[in-house]
């Protein structure tokens, strides 16, 4: 697809796009077509409001994906199939959801409303529990009305919404989208995306948006042209071996969770724990550690389980430790045009690992204090998020077990601010590995 515009399905209706900026939001676009069911709500994937639905293909087949279309650039829609609330209702009557919101009263200002329709109308297919409506946020009617609607849904009615996923989702293909307020990039190939790297050194890599979505929508940051690495065939491999397991940057944290079926149950915590299944849907590995901060999930995890990164430039690649991977508050080792290919978990996994996240919400929520622990071979590795400007590996405190929480109050350097003082995260710290030690040995 070239600069002259982009196209995708909206509503079973081809669009076209050819002059819109290229960090125009999904969520904008839709509502400037008629469509306003999806609301701005929080602008950073926190509320749900703007949820809408893609069609993605999952391990079971095509399926329906919910996703913050707030924190959807717009060309990453090209050549894609996406639905919004408008369309639920089919030949004048309304979908089970629809129907199940309005007889249990889950719905008062309406304002959330559309965005908890499009996430239970995906989780009908699959599973309709309340873990599904986590990236939903409803400030007046209550949350018991809207779990009484999920929960009386059936199987999916035979409407030709259920059937379109009888057909493959789009594959996901080239773009390069170009108007006078910017670029989007969207290359299939690794070779072709670090040579476009290299013809534009000022060029930005975006992978689920998540995060620079923020930015861009929060603190007005605009960027000459951005490069998404969605669609790169070899950051999507995902390799479970017998020396290593090997999960491809770019595969969302859903895809992983599909892949992964043979996958340790901190792996399984930790997922829940990750953001919302809005955020999921759409949000990296190799994105979350790319972005360095301090409090970001997917780094103390990792750290625990001793994960190197495999990285791409022109120049080839390389491999190195993830806990020499951070260097500052959000920078990183990656030189300019390299790219992280794959995550590298070595095998066997340890015997025992846990995933601690202290956070004002259980779910949906940035961390005060994240830590990782794990244990194999007689050997403890701890990993924390939150106690300073990068995440950290205690090797000092492994190195001396039993003195690991004097060794802790030493070497972490937690700051304080609006979530918690430095005292709080330094005690934070040291009670998960208390509790660590008494989970392990129960």
């Amino acid at each position: 697809m070239s600069s002259a515009g982009l196209e995708f399905l909206l509503n079973g209706k081809t669009v076209r796009a050819s002059d819109a900026a290229p960090q125009t939001t999904l969520l904008d676009y839709i509502r400037n077509c008629g469509l306003t069911g999806a609301k701005e709500g929080c602008a950073e994937g926190e509320c749900g409001a703007c949820a809408v639905l893609f069609v993605k293909q999952s391990a079971a087949g095509a399926c329906y994906q919910s996703v913050n279309s707030c924190l959807v650039p717009l060309p990453a829609a090209a050549g894609q199939e996406i639905y919004s609330v408008e369309a639920l209702a089919e030949s004048g009557q309304l979908a089970d959801v629809q129907r199940a919101m309005a007889e249990r009263g889950g719905s008062q200002c309406g304002y959330c409303t559309p965005g908890f329709v499009v996430s239970m109308f995906a989780a009908q297919f699959d599973t309709p529990d309340s873990e599904s409506l986590g990236g939903n946020l409803c400030r007046c009617t209550g949350y018991r009305p809207i779990r009484d609607a999920l929960q009386s849904l059936g199987p999916p009615a035979d409407t030709p919404l259920r059937r379109r996923l009888e057909s493959p989702a789009p594959e996901i293909a080239p773009v390069d989208y170009e108007t006078s307020k910017g670029r989007f990039s969207r290359p299939c190939s690794l070779d072709a995306c670090l040579q476009l790297a290299a013809e534009n050194p000022a060029a930005q890599f975006v992978a689920g948006n998540t995060d620079l979505g923020v930015l861009t929508n929060l603190r007005h940051q605009r960027f000459p042209h951005l490069i998404s690495l969605e669609g790169i065939r070899e950051l999507r491999e995902f390799i479970d071996g017998p020396e290593a397991l090997e999960i491809g940057a770019s595969l969302t944290l859903t895809e992983i969770g599909e892949r992964w079926t043979t996958a340790p149950a901190v792996f399984r915590e930790w997922l829940r724990l990750f953001a919302s299944p809005l955020i999921r849907n759409r949000a990296t590995l190799g994105g979350n550690l790319a972005t360095a901060s301090p409090i970001g999930d997917a780094a103390p995890l990792l750290l625990s389980l001793d994960a190197e990164l495999r990285l791409a430039s022109l120049s080839g690649e390389r491999t190195i430790p993830l806990h020499s991977f951070f260097h500052a508050y959000r920078e990183t080792a990656l030189k300019r045009g390299e790219i992280i290919r794959s995550i590298r978990i070595p095998k066997p996994l340890p015997v025992h690992a846990r995933f601690y996240k202290v956070a004002k919400r259980r779910v949906d929520d940035i961390s005060t204090v994240a830590a990782a622990f794990s244990t194999h071979a007689g050997s403890t590795r701890l990993a924390f998020g939150g106690v300073g400007p990068t995440p950290v590996r205690a090797f000092e405190a492994e190195s001396d077990i039993s003195h690991a929480k004097e060794i802790l109050a030493r070497t972490l350097h937690p700051m304080s601010d609006h979530r918690g003082s430095a005292a709080y995260r330094l005690a934070m710290a040291q009670s998960l590995f208390d509790k660590y030690v008494a989970d392990t040995r129960a």
